[in-house]
């Protein structure tokens, strides 16, 4: 098992948490920022709904990514994870921890927070634990503590006031081991109350079978040379105490240990009660409090009676008492909006992570729509280029056009700008302006799922829809669309153009059938898009399934097509020729 002054030398443990959990997740970044670390523990959450979740950092906040599974992470991310802490449900505690112990090479140490996980569940752990020489401490586990350094799980406090007044920021030499993740942080209090510091604190967990055992704990005390002397407190039922009694007897333990067992009270009945701990029944004599407390008295460790006791027998150290550290974080509350593009720091408005006037001098209209978009600041001139061209291309496609005769006959009937490109805009949907997005969606999967350009089209063919991105009414394969081809400047990326390729596949199968089966400009914006922002900026295909999931394609349109619906009100009311009314010829009434 990993030593516990092997953990004290890793000064930066990385986390993750299986699971969320707000109130230890916080508790545990406050620590974070209490210790003066200038960055959270936490690297990441395994959680299902969402994207990211955001906590507080001393009075600002911090965003916290979330992932469904540690498979999820960058090989980077699994080889930084040193530690976590299991949050999840019983039923889950097997699966998600082997699944730790299979993907994070670094890991050190590990606790299970989950009561009632299944006996043979733990068992299972604790041999793949073995294995990996990783400390873990559950199920049932409050956590561990080692001051200075990291806290894992909800031990020493779940409030930064609380966290403050334990005193245990700065370490000492007392070493803290609890079967009862309660009693741990009173044995936490009562330690820094009585002046003096914590080297470190194990929550065991109240299990017949817990992952780390009272006697390994106090080994581990015993090799740290930090720690001067143990507090332990147990509990009736078992027969750990007759093992550390035995360790103390053959000189393997030989710190002073101050000992509380609970329970003596069960003794009292006729037949022996169940505390609330599965472990913490004693059937027969040996079991009990008293017999244990006998035999470790016997044994020569410091024996207290009552919980009392252990505050008194601590109070002989005063000598060692070291400072109260006063709670520096104070009174916070949660901001209601988290915006990544633009804010105000110190009365100046700040715009992607600059002052305004810094950022918009610096940048093209296209580098400050794309940077703004994708919501970081953008550097490629290629996939800025691209998206300047993009922006000039759908700027307007005629007065024809769904939006644009809303936009004209709001326009005419007197409504204001506002009122009139809102009618415009309005119609943008699946049959105008929205195939750009579902086009990248469609060239994504099929690149993602390696599907033949001839099956994927029969799967649209199947359904009896059109493949979004592909035809057009005007431009045949004999008479190519020449914005296409101006788009095809753009091909030749470090991926190989593999979306543009697949849609390309698919033109083919298409125009087989018929002519003006073309890929088209929304088809072919999508496919170069997706492949530069492939290329030029790392995107991965869940980072361009979550773009596509959000609209960013249709984004570009809607921007863009914005101008040439406000241009066509402006023409409109310009030259302000009254109110459009159908006459009677345009239209067919069928009775």
């Amino acid at each position: 098992m990993i030593q516990i002054d092997e953990l004290r030398a890793e000064k930066d443990m990385k986390i993750i948490s299986l699971g969320s959990h707000s109130g230890i997740i916080q508790s545990m970044l406050d620590y974070d920022f209490l210790i003066g670390k200038q960055q959270p523990s936490i690297m990441a959450i395994v959680a299902s709904g969402r994207k990211q979740e955001r906590y507080f950092w001393g009075q600002s906040e911090v965003i916290i990514p979330v992932v469904s599974g540690l498979e999820k992470l960058t090989q980077q991310q699994q080889r930084a994870c040193t530690g976590f802490i299991n949050v999840q449900s019983a039923r889950r505690v097997l699966s998600s921890s082997k699944q730790a112990f299979e993907l994070l090479p670094n890991l050190k140490v590990g606790s299970i927070f989950a009561e009632q996980t299944p006996e043979f569940h733990t068992l299972e752990i604790l041999k793949l634990a073995k294995q990996r020489n990783i400390l873990i401490v559950g199920p049932s586990s409050v956590g561990i503590l080692l001051p200075g350094r990291f806290k894992l799980g909800a031990i020493g406090g779940t409030q930064h006031a609380q966290i403050s007044a334990a005193n245990i920021i700065s370490p000492g030499n007392c070493a803290v081991v609890s079967t009862s993740g309660g009693i741990v942080n009173e044995l936490i209090h009562t330690v820094t109350s009585a002046g003096l510091g914590l080297s470190f604190g194990l929550a065991l967990g109240g299990d017949r079978f817990p992952l780390t055992s009272p006697a390994d704990a106090l080994l581990l005390a015993e090799a740290d040379p930090q720690t001067k002397r143990i507090v332990y407190f147990g509990e009736l039922g078992g027969v750990d105490e007759y093992e550390i009694a035995k360790l103390i007897e053959q000189k393997k333990l030989t710190k002073e240990l101050i000992v509380y067992i609970a329970g003596t009270v069960a003794e009292l009945f006729e037949t022996p009660p169940q505390f609330g701990h599965a472990k913490a029944f004693a059937a027969t004599h040996d079991e009990s409090a008293s017999a244990k407390k006998d035999i470790l008295r016997e044994a020569g460790a410091t024996v207290c009676e009552t919980f009392a006791d252990v505050a008194s027998t601590l109070a002989l150290y005063k000598n060692e008492m070291r400072e109260v550290v006063s709670d520096t974080i104070g009174e916070r509350h949660k901001s209601l909006i988290v915006s990544h593009i633009s804010g105000d720091r110190h009365g100046e408005t700040s715009l992607l992570g600059s002052d305004l006037l810094t950022t918009i001098e610096r940048q093209s209209m296209a580098s400050l729509v794309l940077s703004m978009l994708l919501g970081v600041q953008i550097d490629s001139q290629r996939a800025i280029n691209f998206t300047d061209y993009v922006l000039r291309m759908l700027v307007d496609h005629g007065p024809y056009v769904s939006g644009a005769i809303n936009t004209i006959v709001a326009a005419r009937a007197g409504k204001d700008l506002v009122s009139s490109l809102a009618a415009g805009m309005l119609t943008i949907g699946p049959r105008f302006g929205g195939a750009i997005n579902d086009a990248a969606d469609n060239w994504l999967a099929g690149v993602q799922e390696e599907i033949a350009a001839r099956t994927f089209t029969e799967n649209f063919a199947k359904k009896g829809v059109a493949i979004p991105g592909i035809g057009h009414k005007k431009y045949r394969v004999d008479l190519p669309d020449p914005r296409v081809q101006a788009l095809l400047q753009f091909a030749g990326n470090t991926n190989g153009d593999r979306y543009l390729m697949f849609a390309r596949s698919v033109e083919h199968v298409t125009t087989a059938k018929k002519d003006i089966l073309i890929l088209n400009v929304d088809g072919a914006i999508a496919a170069i898009m997706l492949d530069i922002l492939e290329s030029e900026l790392g995107y991965g295909q869940e980072q361009l399934k979550e773009l596509v999931d959000i609209e960013f394609f249709n984004a570009l349109f809607v921007l863009s097509r914005s101008i040439g619906f406000t241009a066509h009100y402006l023409d409109q009311r310009r030259h302000d020729e009254g109110l459009l009314r159908l006459s009677p010829e345009t239209v067919r009434y069928i009775e």
